[in-house]
């Protein structure tokens, strides 16, 4: 529950024993389980001092019980308007839901009326900038050693499962999924929805809302894309539909 196993390849010739990289497994803590207003259920895993849910959001309702709505059809053009408060299923399919999460807008987010389970809350731009440096720090990146550390921690937060392969480089998600989510984020690629209506890369792009704003109108994000071995970050404007992971308070 919640523990970390150290695992390492190795075989044996008559040269003597050649052995793999280290790589780190960690197994979910099923002992805390949290459900949202909705009723979903959703898995913990602790990463350093921080505790985070394993699933993206899937509640249709905010904190309160207000119905979050959605649009009819799932792809209108939410352009023109001006503080849009929608979730979604990609591609209006519930399924989808059920194994990404929904996408919300920006706008949710910052709703007082609080998108999170209780106890939680949306993970800020301070929360995702501490996981990203726990994990630089302890080497969970790909490339990393003590003498060399960087951002190739995409591998250790993306799932095994459900990504595009990708031959660009041996540190890419898509490339060796069995050599992913050392960490037990289990990130999986949802896509995303722009604001004409259009859903965009399933299967090959992940993104996350955070708290931080960068103007009125953006949000800062977190994403991670099948083909590089970097946990991103940049900006958009609330009118965007991306999922979000939570943090507990």
């Amino acid at each position: 529950l919640n523990t970390s196993y150290y695992v390492r390849a190795y075989a044996t010739t008559i040269s003597g024993t050649a052995y793999g990289e280290e790589r780190i497994v960690k197994t979910l803590d099923v002992s805390q389980i949290v459900n949202d207003i909705d009723g979903n259920v959703y898995h913990t895993i602790g990463i350093g001092t921080q505790t985070w849910l394993v699933e993206n959001l899937k509640t249709t309702k905010y904190r309160n019980g207000d119905a979050i709505p959605t649009t009819t059809p799932s792809t209108l053009n939410i352009s023109s308007e001006s503080t849009p408060q929608y979730q979604w299923a990609y591609s209006g399919n519930a399924s989808n839901a059920s194994s990404y999460g929904r996408l919300y807008t920006g706008y949710v987010v910052s709703d007082s009326r609080n998108v999170a389970p209780l106890g939680w809350h949306v993970a800020t731009e301070a929360d995702w900038t501490k996981l990203e440096n726990y994990l630089i720090a302890s080497e969970y990146g790909y490339y990393q050693t003590s003498a060399y550390l960087d951002n190739t921690i995409a591998k250790s937060l993306a799932s095994q499962t459900n990504w595009t392969l990708s031959n660009a480089s041996s540190s890419a998600i898509g490339n060796n999924l069995s050599e992913n989510n050392s960490t037990g984020f289990s990130a999986l690629p949802g896509g995303e929805r722009n604001p004409d209506g259009t859903f965009n890369s399933i299967l090959m792009h992940s993104y996350w809302w955070t708290t931080g704003e960068n103007t009125s109108t953006n949000y800062n994000c977190r994403f991670l894309i099948y083909s590089t071995d970097v946990l991103w970050k940049s900006n958009y404007t609330k009118n965007y539909g991306f999922y979000i992971r939570c943090v507990k308070d």
